[in-house]
């Protein structure tokens, strides 16, 4: 994993912009309507070649498929697994529990409802043993992937895959006799695609939301009890990582990036111990947001351990503003004089393809990135 020994690196954390044609056709698999499948495949790798393209054009460093070929956590883990039956029961998102309790009108109205795409989210249930069935799937993306990095110069590319605690939040367990036995199969069937994305010469990210954004899906734990939740989690995480190199894994952490008040999200300073217990070479944690961007100030006190990296989210998806690159730069800074700036790479603090109000917003705010990493590196390297 490279590291920004003479300039800041950047990186973004998820999804890109999908075509309107990859839209179209991949929100009629969702609900269930006909669809050609070549055809969606054959959109899905073009789309990945130009989204690579033009990453690589704007200047960013880390560059990945965009997550284009999944229209959600759920949907795309669900083709994979094996021993799960889906439900009629609706998908209520239940990333925001904590904050339904004090703004219930806000939630019930439609502007609450947020940037669903379109896409049919649906809830399963565990009712076999849990297996990976996922091979062909993942090696299709990884084929993808690879055409699109023939001819263009990438410094380092990587693919993301989902935390087993995440993926709890729409997989019910009606088959193994405890959480923890439920989250290890969990994290049993996930290595099989984990291994095959680092195999394939690819680093990993695990979006792992559940570490911060289960807060809220617990409304009634206090902080003790929680926190035994989330070590489990991260126990679970890193049985899933179980041979990986950790300099081949990053973890991508954020409060489950809905648009609401998050007013009572769990601050970082009350977990960040856990999140550094997971094993992987660099964290990647949303920090640009307002209710988060304050937590710089965390790591004044906590310990980056020896040879890891942190990737802040130095661009947000909170807003459809586009910041600018002196803001994004002085955010920069604020860490690497904290951390080193060696042990800093700029990112952004979730996916910005499905959660902005437009692609060329989206591509706006990289390219503002790419501009405060530039800035950046003039006041830290001179």
């Amino acid at each position: 994993m490279q590291r920004s020994t003479d300039r800041i690196l950047v990186t973004h954390q998820g999804t890109l912009p999908r075509p309107d044609d990859v839209r179209a056709m991949m929100a009629a698999r969702s609900q269930g309507e006909q669809y050609d499948t070549q055809a969606l495949g054959t959109l899905v790798r073009d789309s990945v070649i130009e989204a690579v393209r033009r990453q690589v054009e704007i200047g960013i460093d880390t560059v990945n498929d965009g997550e284009l070929s999944k229209t959600s956590f759920s949907d795309y883990v669900s083709d994979r697994f094996g021993g799960i039956e889906p439900t009629p029961q609706p998908y209520v998102s239940p990333i925001s529990g904590r904050d339904i309790r004090e703004f219930p009108e806000y939630f019930a109205s439609a502007g609450a409802l947020g940037r669903a795409g379109g896409f049919r989210r649906v809830v399963y249930t565990c009712t076999g043993p849990l297996t990976y069935v996922g091979h062909g799937a993942v090696q299709t993306d990884i084929a993808n992937f690879r055409a699109a990095l023939q001819g263009v110069e990438a410094n380092e590319v990587y693919l993301p895959a989902v935390a087993p605690g995440s993926i709890e939040h729409w997989l019910k367990n009606a088959y193994y006799p405890s959480d923890e036995a439920f989250l290890y199969a969990i994290a049993d069937a996930m290595h099989e695609e984990y291994r095959a994305i680092v195999d394939a010469g690819f680093l990993l990210q695990i979006d792992d939301p559940d570490l911060a954004d289960g807060w809220q899906v617990h409304p009634d734990l206090d902080l003790s009890e929680y926190r035994k939740v989330a070590e489990m989690r991260t126990a679970a995480l890193n049985h899933g990582l179980r041979d990986i190199p950790e300099d081949r894994v990053r973890l991508h952490m954020c409060w489950g990036s809905y648009h609401g008040p998050h007013k009572h999200d769990l601050p970082l300073e009350q977990f960040v111990d856990i999140v550094l217990r997971a094993r992987v070479g660099a964290y990647s944690i949303e920090s640009s947001n307002p209710q988060h961007e304050h937590e710089w100030r965390v790591w004044e006190e906590a310990w980056l351990p020896d040879g890891k990296l942190l990737i802040p989210g130095v661009v947000g998806h909170f807003s459809d503003f586009v910041e600018h690159p002196r803001l994004v730069a002085d955010r920069i800074v604020r860490y690497a004089r904290i951390l080193g700036r060696e042990n800093v790479i700029a990112g952004t603090d979730c996916g910005l393809g499905t959660r902005v109000g437009h692609a060329k917003i989206c591509w706006a705010k990289l390219e503002a990135l790419v501009e405060g990493a530039r800035l950046a590196s003039q006041e830290l390297w001179g």
